[in-house]
């Protein structure tokens, strides 16, 4: 599968993207753990069903040290028992906010003050703006049709 469109060849995309791929790399710095963002950008990516996502979050969670049996779990996290409370309660912000068209409420308050248990506003705000994120690149890689497969660690950071 060849991609339709090399975001950093057109002018005018490529000055866009670059901006965009900063709000990126600035919450990689932002206090929500490490190891929650890689989770939620994995299970967003599912969701929206992003190749090159997958493989990217997934390549960089092993490069940081997550198990990889997490990493197969996070499909069906629901059901496993590997993930703290906290990482529960960011999957599931995650889902709600990604699957907005499908839930037709958005967030619900019982999701949003289970999170709200876990971190605090600035980690609230990070996670809020991941998952964003996450939900606007996997758009902007399905319908560029950027395959998944050949992602190296540390590649768009």
């Amino acid at each position: 599968m060849d991609a339709r469109l090399n975001l950093f060849a057109s002018p005018t995309a490529g000055k866009a993207f670059k901006h965009f791929m900063a709000v990126g790399r600035e919450l990689k710095e932002s206090p929500l753990p490490a190891t929650t963002q890689e989770l939620v950008a994995l299970r967003v990516s599912q969701i929206n069903g992003c190749a090159a996502c997958i493989d990217m979050h997934t390549k960089e969670a092993v490069a940081a040290g997550e198990n990889p049996v997490r990493l197969h779990l996070v499909a069906a996290w629901r059901e496993a028992t590997v993930f703290t409370e906290a990482e529960r309660a960011a999957l599931a912000l995650a889902e709600d906010g990604t699957r907005l068209a499908d839930a037709g409420t958005g967030v619900g308050d019982e999701v949003w003050e289970r999170a709200a248990r876990h971190y605090d506003e600035d980690q609230l705000a990070s996670l809020v703006l991941l998952v964003s994120f996450m939900n606007t690149a996997n758009r902007l890689n399905i319908i560029t049709r950027q395959p998944g497969g050949d992602y190296q660690v540390g590649q768009t950071h």
